[in-house]
């Protein structure tokens, strides 16, 4: 009997049943050669090796395609998935939508610069949006590691170095991507990535080994995760590296024991690309048929790309290695997420949706705003910003002011093609009828290409010769002495942050600041534009250049956003998610340290290190206006309160400035002892307000056992303890507007 036939209701299980029996309904139907293929997810790209995903689907099936950005293949390959496998199965397909699909959003970091969690949920409601109309189902992020390392190049991804804020910024976007109802055709699937402690690695090097004591983890590391899970994601990323010595992705403690059997998620977990078969490399698998068994044992649901389960999970069974109970439970959350998007109903996608859908006006005003909040300002001597729109002559400098690629940043989407508005197109824009000189000096370039550039050699340009960068060198200071008002727009190019992205130094690359003194040097007023992945030391801008705009890497209307604050038009608000260190070699560094027996604010404190200062340039969540606000009238709902019970926080928030603007309160505390030593500071509230002149706002905080309470090494467990508790509010981690309050047993 022809197998189709009998498949027939596994193409469309009946949708008057609950999720729970179409799943059942479908895995009493499939073999255990279409089981595993569900648990597979293959590459879709040109030059992924092997044989081509048609190949494999029409045999077998398959769980997920993914490297793949092409409407029109998507359908062809779903239409094989459904009229030719043997299940006939859709497929999902996936793809790392980061921050945007076509319009392009600021990267991570900067929208939780915006300390403002609707910022990042519309922003990644806008990319779901469009990805779901180009055919993509699920998208590889948040990406919602904690990083305290600014070497490291995937900070650009996440949230910063605080546990609170990237809780906060990491349920945002989950329900940013996949909304309320999974079937609705403008959202995509969320996964929560990298599951876990991927921001710590040795030196803030990509892959290296991580080594965090459980305290750290769960104090640290796991907040943004469970707040995903919290948010209803529906999948998870294991990390590459080594936690402790046992690789993430085959660590049944974290997969199992914390994830589901603690968490209670139930949704399922991809590893990242070849990440099972790596098992063997990184001295954990024996070998690859090794490799499948210790990975599906941990709790990995589904391969990324190494074909390691399509090759062994069988034979694995057939030994009695694994038994079908395993294989199916492994299987089961993959079929679940494909019924709830309703894929058996409608499996295909609109071929002309996609240009409708980024035509959308609202979504290039969405990212212009986004940007607009992101940025953060972090010099202004002398009031020189805003500038005036009677500007008449204007020079705009530095190697990225006319780069769409540095001004959309990095990790876009398969086959992307740049179209941002850069600072030059943003301020020639906002003043047509001014004289807009530019010169780009000296380019900048990585020393260690970036492995992803080997796949499109066609955009990869020459390096520049030495003698052609002095001519350009001198062509910048020219074109500066010419000019009334210099912008010089510096940082790194998208390629120097993300993935394979790690730096030794956070200098500004090549010849930048040889430049920036040079131009500094003819007396002019300069205003520094940052476009950058991470913290950078800038120590000398930041003594000697009047104005300073970190705009971070921004998006599509980056350009616009950057002259819209520039001129005036907005009041910079944004906020640092990360310090910024003096030097590279400072880093890791982060605000909420322990304090050692030697404070800083003791008289005997001098320096940790000999040669130069350890405090941050810029401290976590600093961020200038062109307004100033004051707190004043702090004040606790009750001096002592017992373990389990609320205390209640505000302070009043005044524009005391001449204009408009926003002010992100912030809400630190300090357990003063207890059974372990806790941060000096630590965040746990915060607010975004905007503030007519002269106006006050009280705000209001609480604080009870879910912001008290830790993970105690001592004790083993979480604890709330009898304890006074320090409480600061202001602007940013070294605010000193103080009271106090007390947690009695």
């Amino acid at each position: 009997m022809n197998e189709k036939t009998n498949m027939e209701t596994a193409v469309s299980p009946p949708a008057n049943t609950n999720v729970t029996q179409r799943v059942n309904a479908l895995l009493a139907q499939m073999s255990l050669s279409e089981k595993v293929a569900q648990l597979a997810q293959i590459g879709g790209a040109d030059w992924n090796q092997g044989p081509k995903p048609e190949e494999i689907i029409r045999e077998r099936g398959a769980g997920s395609v993914l490297w793949l950005n092409d409407t029109k293949r998507f359908n062809e390959i779903q239409k094989v998935a459904i009229e030719e496998s043997p299940s006939g199965i859709p497929i999902l397909f996936a793809l790392d939508v980061i921050h945007g699909y076509r319009t392009i959003f600021p990267v991570p970091l900067a929208l939780a610069s915006s300390w403002d969690p609707t910022v990042a949920e519309q922003a990644q409601a806008v990319a779901a949006k469009e990805a779901r109309a180009a055919g993509i189902h699920w998208t590889f992020g948040p990406m919602i590691d904690i990083a305290r390392d600014a070497r490291w190049g995937r900070i650009v991804e996440g949230a910063g170095e605080d546990p609170y804020l990237g809780a906060a910024m990491a349920a945002a976007q989950v329900r940013g991507f996949q909304g309320d109802d999974l079937a609705d055709p403008e959202r995509v699937a969320a996964c929560a990535k990298h599951f876990a402690g991927y921001g710590a690695s040795d030196g803030g090097r990509d892959y290296d080994p991580v080594y965090l004591s459980e305290s750290e983890l769960r104090n640290v590391y796991f907040p943004p995760f469970q707040a995903a899970v919290n948010a209803g994601v529906d999948t998870f990323m294991s990390a590459y590296m080594d936690l402790n010595n046992v690789p993430a992705t085959g660590n049944r403690w974290l997969l199992r024991d914390i994830l589901r059997e603690e968490w209670g998620f139930e949704g399922f977990l991809v590893s990242d690309a070849f990440a099972v078969g790596n098992l063997v490399i990184q001295g954990h698998a024996r070998d690859r048929r090794d490799a499948a068994l210790r990975s599906l044992k941990a709790g990995m649901n589904m391969d990324m790309a190494s074909a390691t389960y399509l090759e062994h999970l069988a034979g694995l069974v057939e030994d009695d290695s694994l038994s079908m109970a395993e294989i199916d439970e492994m299987v089961r959350p993959i079929l679940a997420l494909k019924v709830q998007m309703g894929l058996f109903e409608n499996p295909y996608v609109d071929e002309t949706l996609l240009e409708k859908t980024v035509a959308l006006p609202e979504h290039r005003q969405a990212a212009r705003q986004v940007a607009q909040r992101s940025m953060v300002l972090l010099r202004n001597e002398g009031g020189l910003l805003p500038l005036s729109k009677e500007q008449t002559n204007i020079a705009v400098i530095g190697p990225l002011a006319d780069s769409m690629e540095a001004t959309e940043g990095s990790w876009m989407v398969f086959g992307h093609e740049p179209a941002a508005v850069t600072v030059l197109q943003g301020v020639r824009a906002k003043l047509p009828k001014a004289t807009v000189a530019y010169a780009p000096g000296p380019d900048i370039n990585r020393d260690i290409p970036h492995p992803f550039g080997e796949f499109d050699m066609t955009k990869k340009k020459p390096i520049q010769a030495p003698e052609e960068a002095e001519v350009a060198f001198e062509t910048a200071v020219k074109t500066a002495q010419s000019a009334d008002l210099i912008i010089m727009v510096l940082g790194e190019s998208a390629d120097m942050a993300g993935e394979f992205a790690s730096r030794g130094s956070l200098d500004l690359p090549g010849r930048q600041e040889e430049l920036l003194k040079a131009i500094s040097a003819l007396g002019k007023p300069v205003v520094l534009v940052l476009l950058n992945g991470r913290p950078l030391s800038i120590n000398w801008a930041a003594e000697n250049v009047p104005a300073i705009l970190e705009a971070w890497e921004p998006g599509s209307e980056g350009g616009n956003a950057v002259a819209d604050i520039l001129f005036g038009d907005v009041n910079p608000g944004g906020k640092l998610p990360v310090c910024f260190p003096r030097n590279g070699n400072h880093a890791p560094l982060y605000y909420a340290r322990t304090i050692t027996h030697l404070p800083e604010s003791s008289e005997q404190y001098r320096s940790r290190y000999w040669d130069s200062p350890t405090t941050p340039l810029y401290p976590f969540g600093f961020g200038l206006s062109y307004t100033t606000f004051e707190f004043s009238n702090l004040t606790v709902s009750a001096e002592q309160v017992k373990v389990g019970e609320h205390v209640n926080i505000s302070v009043d928030v005044t524009n005391s400035g001449p204009v408009a603007g926003d002010e992100v309160a912030q809400l630190y505390i300090h357990q003063k002892w207890g059974s372990d030593s806790r941060p000096m500071r630590e965040l746990k509230g915060f607010k975004r307000l905007t503030l007519q002149p002269g106006a006050t706002q009280t705000i209001s905080f609480q604080l009870g056992p879910d912001e008290l309470k830790y993970w105690s090494t001592n004790a083993g467990q979480w604890v709330q303890e009898a304890a006074k508790f320090d409480i600061w509010v202001g602007a940013d981690s070294l605010a000193t507007l103080h009271t106090a309050f007390e947690v009695i047993a």
